[in-house]
């Protein structure tokens, strides 16, 4: 479970870098790295919509921020 977690995590950092990159350059570093193919590019975006589910999930039901309040 923790595992997964650090793994969402990981991608969403990673897309939030390409957004970045994307915004401030007008480059998309993601569609670049997936060499123009627009089904693999749909693929991995749609990989960021699943950890940020999961990472919604894990928030919700574990409630990791609790003990902060």
């Amino acid at each position: 479970m923790k595992l997964t977690t650090l793994i969402c995590c990981g991608i969403l950092i990673a897309f939030g870098v390409f957004a970045a990159v994307y915004a401030l350059s007008g480059f998309d570093l993601l569609l670049f790295l997936c060499a123009n193919h627009y089904t693999v590019y749909r693929a991995l975006l749609s990989l960021a919509g699943v950890g940020a589910l999961w990472l919604f999930f894990w928030l919700v039901a574990f409630r990791p921020t609790k003990p902060l309040s």
